[in-house]
């Protein structure tokens, strides 16, 4: 039988070291989310249910694509950083890492897609 406790069998493991930096990139992103979500709720928002049109003319001026962007930007990179912690945490094993890979591919993916259209509107 082994008598070993859990404090035991720790020691002289280490630790990630990657905590502490995940944990800080998910406190700044939340600070800047915390920032910009007023200001893209008051760009964003006066253009619902006006026509295409004006719209599209609307966001080819800098400050409001550029608010679209960050925000697209930073809430998929706050969501990758998020859903990679609840994966770690709570999955084990090689479908840890293939959904890691999949979840980080979906983010880029996401925010690359978002700031091409807002590209495309303001261009």
């Amino acid at each position: 039988m082994d008598y070993m406790t859990d404090l035991k069998r720790a020691v002289g493991m280490g630790s990630a070291r990657e905590g502490t930096k995940r944990h800080w990139s998910m406190t700044k992103s939340s600070v800047a989310l915390l920032i910009l979500t007023p200001f893209f709720v008051f760009t964003f928002g006066p253009m619902t249910g006006e026509p295409h049109d004006a719209v599209l003319a609307y966001f080819q001026r800098p400050f409001p694509a550029i608010i679209a962007a960050l925000m697209v930007v930073t809430t998929f990179m706050h969501f990758k950083t998020g859903v990679q912690m609840l994966i770690e945490d709570y999955m084990h094993g090689l479908a840890r890492e293939i959904t890691i890979i999949l979840l980080t591919c979906l983010s880029y993916g996401a925010a690359a897609t978002g700031v091409f259209a807002i590209a495309k509107i303001a261009l």
